[in-house]
């Protein structure tokens, strides 16, 4: 284990991480490559499928911030709470999304690489949520209230991440957890976005214009 004693006390950062950075800019990849985690100096173009995918699921994460955020402003603290959570794990799945195959060996369950625990427990928040109110019967028009919206831009931005992720196991090697993490994450979030308007009446969505 990495000492953690610094300066007058104070508590430094593993050196080990891979996830950590010392300096914001490092100008190595203004020729448009990235280096991926445990990779050496061996670096993959930004445009990557790799880099696309693990790229598209950190914008999920920011969009479940915005929606956080939202639940603060609302006090709905069980959203926020299990979207805290579920940023935390988002982490975890780009750590894994940003390793090469060939590195695999070095990831740690639950910390850089996805679990069928972390899997059910997903299926466990839908099922739990689900339970507690009476689901749509009708195509959802979002925007009835401000969390039910940032939820459900949310959830598309996961969808989003979810083909990118599929368009790189077409080609390279993505671990059946990852997936179908990704694939849950996205039924839950839409989920919570029907929780958060249980309240508030659905509009039935219209062909017309009137």
């Amino acid at each position: 284990m990495a000492s953690l004693v610094g300066d007058r006390g104070r508590r430094e950062r593993p050196r080990e991480n891979p996830l950590m950075v010392d300096k914001v800019y490092t100008r190595k990849g203004d020729d448009g490559t990235t280096q991926l985690l445990f990779a050496g100096k061996s670096r993959v173009p930004k445009s990557s499928l790799r880099v696309s995918a693990y790229g598209e699921m950190d914008e999920a994460v920011a969009a479940l911030g915005v929606a956080r955020a939202e639940a603060g402003v609302t006090e709905e603290q069980e959203i926020a709470d299990l979207l805290l959570r579920l940023e935390r794990e988002l982490f975890v799945l780009n750590a894994e999304l940003a390793t090469s195959p060939e590195d695999a060996d070095r990831l740690t369950p639950a910390v850089t690489l996805v679990t069928g625990e972390m899997v059910s427990a997903l299926e466990a928040d839908i099922d739990g949520l689900t339970g507690r109110f009476e689901q749509p019967k009708d195509f959802i028009v979002p925007g009835n209230t401000r969390l039910g919206a940032s939820l459900d831009l949310a959830a598309r931005v996961v969808r989003r991440g979810e083909r990118a992720i599929d368009a790189l196991a077409r080609e390279e090697t993505v671990r059946p957890e990852a997936r179908r993490y990704v694939n849950r994450l996205a039924d839950l979030v839409w989920v919570m976005a029907r929780f958060a308007e249980r309240e508030h009446q659905q509009p039935r969505p219209r062909s017309d214009r009137q």
